[in-house]
């Protein structure tokens, strides 16, 4: 037999905005051109967050990095 669930089951169609939040002269994605052209989101794995403990240590080590895989890229370009 299936156990009933003891808390109340909420509509989904339900208005739960409150009054206070007044969205009635807003621009639907007016800014997500502007977000997605400067947001990059990388998650690091936890067993390399003692080396990369915030995004000035990833950047850091990225730029050392660049220089490295650019010239890689051109030599397999050329081939």
């Amino acid at each position: 037999m299936k156990k009933k669930s003891s808390e109340p089951r909420v509509d989904p169609d339900r208005d739960t905005m409150r009054k206070e939040y007044d969205f009635s002269e807003a621009v639907r994605g007016i800014t997500a051109t502007r977000y997605a052209q400067g947001t990059n989101v990388v998650v690091i794995d936890p067993e390399v967050l003692d080396v990369f403990p915030d995004s000035s240590a990833v950047n850091e080590a990225l730029r050392a990095l660049a220089p490295v895989l650019r010239r890689q890229r051109e030599k397999v370009s050329v081939k």
